[in-house]
């Protein structure tokens, strides 16, 4: 099987490894969890790379190269084209759990980049992660079951951000009630998938700090 192309983050500083962008590890994940062999691209997007601009004029990572030669942007797209050349294993998410969680991110980054303890965003995102924990405790281990699926993928890198850049820039952990989360994150993180793609916790820090010094 010849290896499949992907453009990647590179990480701030050092663009010789994947940096912190969840979308592109989500690809990864996803390559790795099907043992698809691929060849990572890193990209330094602070410095974008001429070759990079030809293939996506609007310079966005993940980048993926289809079978027509053609490069395809957006993680929805790239992991849906990757489920349907390479089925086994399945990662489809039954359609009823496909949106458990989808909210948590949005959440998060809004609590982040908000300046005003009580403008409700810090509860908007207790909520969310109340709502996956009460449906973790209810199917559980993972998002659909006993199975690891699409949505546990997308989800994955998302809650290691939350989790190291919420501790970081406001002292905020994820609540020790919320059992099935922090069961879920542990289960997610040690998946040899998950420590082969992801990130430094300094390079998750330094690529957020822009945003929240915005």
């Amino acid at each position: 099987m010849a290896p499949v192309e992907v453009c990647v983050k590179a990480a701030t500083g050092n663009p010789d490894v994947p940096g912190d962008c969840p979308f592109c590890q989500r690809v990864l994940l996803t390559l790795e969890e099907k043992k698809v062999p691929y060849e990572m691209k890193l990209v330094n997007l602070t410095d974008k790379p001429d070759w990079f601009l030809k293939i996506s004029p609007e310079g966005k990572v993940p980048l993926y190269k289809g079978e027509d030669g053609k490069w395809v942007a957006d993680s929805d797209v790239i992991t849906g084209i990757i489920e349907e050349k390479y089925p086994d294993p399945s990662l489809v998410t039954p359609t009823e759990y496909s949106s458990v969680g989808s909210k948590i991110f949005p959440s998060f980054v809004k609590f982040l980049k908000s300046k005003d303890p009580n403008d409700g965003t810090e509860q908007a995102l207790l909520e969310e992660l109340e709502a996956l924990d009460n449906h973790l405790k209810a199917r559980g281990p993972y998002v659909s079951g006993e199975k690891l699926t699409a949505v546990d993928l997308n989800l994955a890198p998302k809650l290691f951000h939350l989790e190291i850049v919420l501790d970081h820039f406001k002292g905020w952990k994820v609540p020790e009630n919320l059992t099935n989360v922090h069961s879920y994150m542990q289960l997610l993180f040690n998946r040899e998938s998950f420590v082969k793609t992801k990130a430094a916790r300094e390079q998750v820090i330094a690529g957020w700090a822009p945003k929240v010094n915005a």
